[in-house]
């Protein structure tokens, strides 16, 4: 455990850091930082505001690395690393969030406009206040607060806020894995603090293989009124995903370790069809998200869809067109006794004063691109469980004691 009277001095700093860690994170919301997949702009106006803030608050050591996406006005996707030398400089401590967030959804669920961040009953509300920048804001006070102590971390201190989390990581993480080859090393502590629980029991060591596709089935348009003259690509579609619901019964197996227990497949986004109602459609586009237990080949699953999709399209005459949209294969899970697990338990148990467990889950995380790299990585945040929901809020006690838990971390044993 590190030196109780250095950590108190590190907790009560952190505690005096309420009303800035507020700041940032409204300042942060009115930024949105949305992938072109998502419609938006990328993260440059973002990051380049978090730069500065972080010059602001004190820290020198500050790299950006452009990943090229000639889809944005800047023709670049920024990643920002800050380093902080400890007295092991053989061994860092990293944590790496993301900058990019989703977009709000229906407007008209939320209370108030989501990228104007509030506080209300304890709680900083607005997109992306929970995920991520609940413990990216956490992340850069907890390295402060050695900063403002001049107290030297027992283990270099590595701060990482990457691009692209939201739609596969290509232009974040995977960009720095491919590029930067001496920035992580395999004895580092490394913490990916987008998913837990709201007890903060949960420590992530291993990922569903993920799945999404698109599916477009070809029928011919005509007018409602004469049915028998088209062929209806809607009700076509309808009954493919009827049909997609019996994957569950195909690939049925359980395993505790991840919650939820089983592979899930679930239709979500839907594109338009026809603008007007007196149209049979020609066409219907729909997607389906899937996060399959790594017991199955991803392989073996989309053969099981093709053959059905097959069976729909002799019934209607229709074609119908499978194409994937993103493809990750489970990595090899993280030991459930490695460091930075042991290190999490201790820093939790400290903390929150609670015992956390290692466990699996069906979400992707930036540890998946790691792990399958070789680095144990370890995904753990204490959060509301608010992300990607209209009203997106942060508990602002929890912003604080994960700073804590981070600071635990950076001290060592």
């Amino acid at each position: 455990m590190p030196d109780g009277d250095v950590f108190k001095k590190i907790t009560r700093r952190i505690d005096s850091y309420e009303s800035d860690m507020i700041a940032l994170q409204i300042a942060l919301t009115a930024i949105p930082a949305l992938s072109p997949e998502n419609g938006g702009n990328g993260e440059y106006k973002k990051a380049r505001y978090l730069r500065e803030h972080l010059t602001r608050l004190g820290f020198d050591n500050i790299s950006i690395f452009d990943a090229p996406d000639d889809r944005v006005t800047f023709n670049c996707r920024p990643n920002i690393v800050v380093n902080i030398p400890g007295k092991n400089r053989g061994k860092t401590v990293w944590i790496i969030t993301h900058t990019d967030i989703v977009p709000p959804g229906e407007i008209g669920l939320w209370d108030h406009d989501p990228y104007k961040g509030y506080v209300k009953n304890g709680k900083v509300y607005g997109r992306g206040t929970e995920d991520n920048q609940q413990d990216l804001v956490a992340s850069i006070f907890a390295a402060k607060a050695f900063i403002d102590e001049s107290i030297t971390p027992g283990l270099s201190v590595g701060l990482a806020f990457v691009a692209d989390e939201e739609t596969a990581s290509k232009k974040g993480l995977e960009y720095l894995l491919d590029t930067e080859k001496k920035l992580f090393k395999k004895n580092d502590i490394i913490v990916a603090p987008d998913f837990g629980n709201q007890e903060g029991t949960m420590i992530e060591v291993a990922e569903k293989s993920l799945l999404w596709l698109r599916f477009k089935t070809v029928g011919i348009q005509t007018h409602a009124s004469e049915p028998s003259l088209g062929r209806n690509a809607f009700t076509a579609a309808s009954h493919l995903v009827t049909q997609l619901s019996g994957l569950y019964r195909i690939f049925d197996r359980i395993d505790p370790l991840y919650s939820p227990p089983m592979s899930t497949f679930e239709p979500t986004k839907k594109d338009a069809n026809v603008p007007n109602v007196n149209t049979i459609p020609g066409e219907d586009v729909f997607y389906l998200d899937c996060r399959i237990l790594p017991d199955y080949s991803l392989v073996e699953v989309m053969t099981q869809m093709r053959a059905m999709a097959d069976s729909v399209e002799n019934a209607f005459d229709v074609f119908i067109d499978i194409v994937p949209v993103q493809i990750v294969e489970a990595p090899p899970p993280t030991d459930s006794d490695a460091p930075v697990v042991n290190a999490l338990r201790k820093a939790v148990r400290d903390v929150y004063g609670v015992d956390a467990l290692p466990a699996g889950i069906g979400g992707g995380t930036v540890a998946a691109p790691l792990r399958k790299e070789g680095y144990p990585a370890a995904v753990w945040s204490r959060l509301g469980r608010t992300a990607h929901q209209p009203n997106e809020h942060c508990i602002i006690s929890n912003m604080i004691g994960n700073a804590k838990v981070f600071a635990h971390l950076f001290l060592g044993e």
